[in-house]
């Protein structure tokens, strides 16, 4: 039988032990921005295809491809984070990540002349920008992608299942931003 000793003892250095193992094999490195952190969500549902509107008018149906990542941001012409937010995710897809795919979606305002003037203003040559000119996105939003804060990025895994997301603009490009993507490449 134990002492109340050596369970005190014990006791934490088991419960380390348990999360460094389950942290490492199953779940996602924490990667935060400002106030906000990757967060999981369960159950793990197939992102649907969007129909969407490219910035030229054209039609353009948006879906999770095999084998790859897919960051789909959702945006607005009010929101000031959005201004920080986009040239990331611009930066990020220029540098071309492995297996990567970025979609930024206006969800305020169809019209795109708005959206092309607020775009213009920022660097974001690299990114693939769409308006949710038939109400995919939002109709979306209310199934699967909760609009919880603007910006807010959700990440689809390998499988094309929705995995998590994260509000705010957070530095893609940082160490903790790269473990995030790596993590889910590996779970492929």
């Amino acid at each position: 039988m134990l002492s109340r000793r050596s369970i005190l003892i014990a006791a934490p250095i088991l419960v380390a032990s348990l999360r460094a193992g389950y942290a490492q094999d199953s779940w996602p490195p924490v990667f935060e921005a400002g106030r906000s952190q990757f967060t999981v969500v369960r159950p793990h549902a197939p992102m649907p295809q969007l129909r969407l509107q490219d910035l030229h008018g054209r039609d353009a149906v948006v879906a999770a491809k095999p084998g790859r990542i897919t960051l789909v941001n959702f945006w607005a012409t009010w929101c000031a984070a959005c201004k920080l937010d986009l040239p990331m995710l611009a930066s990020l897809a220029g540098a071309r990540p492995e297996r990567l795919d970025i979609v930024a979606i206006c969800t305020d305002t169809k019209d795109l002349r708005k959206v092309r003037t607020f775009l213009g203003g920022l660097a974001v040559p690299n990114l693939a920008c769409y308006v949710d000119a038939y109400g995919a996105a939002a109709q979306a939003s209310t199934e699967m992608f909760s609009i919880v804060g603007m910006p807010i990025t959700y990440l689809v895994g390998m499988s094309g299942r929705v995995e998590g997301y994260i509000t705010g603009a957070p530095d893609w490009l940082s160490p903790a931003g790269s473990r995030l993507l790596q993590f889910y490449r590996e779970q492929g």
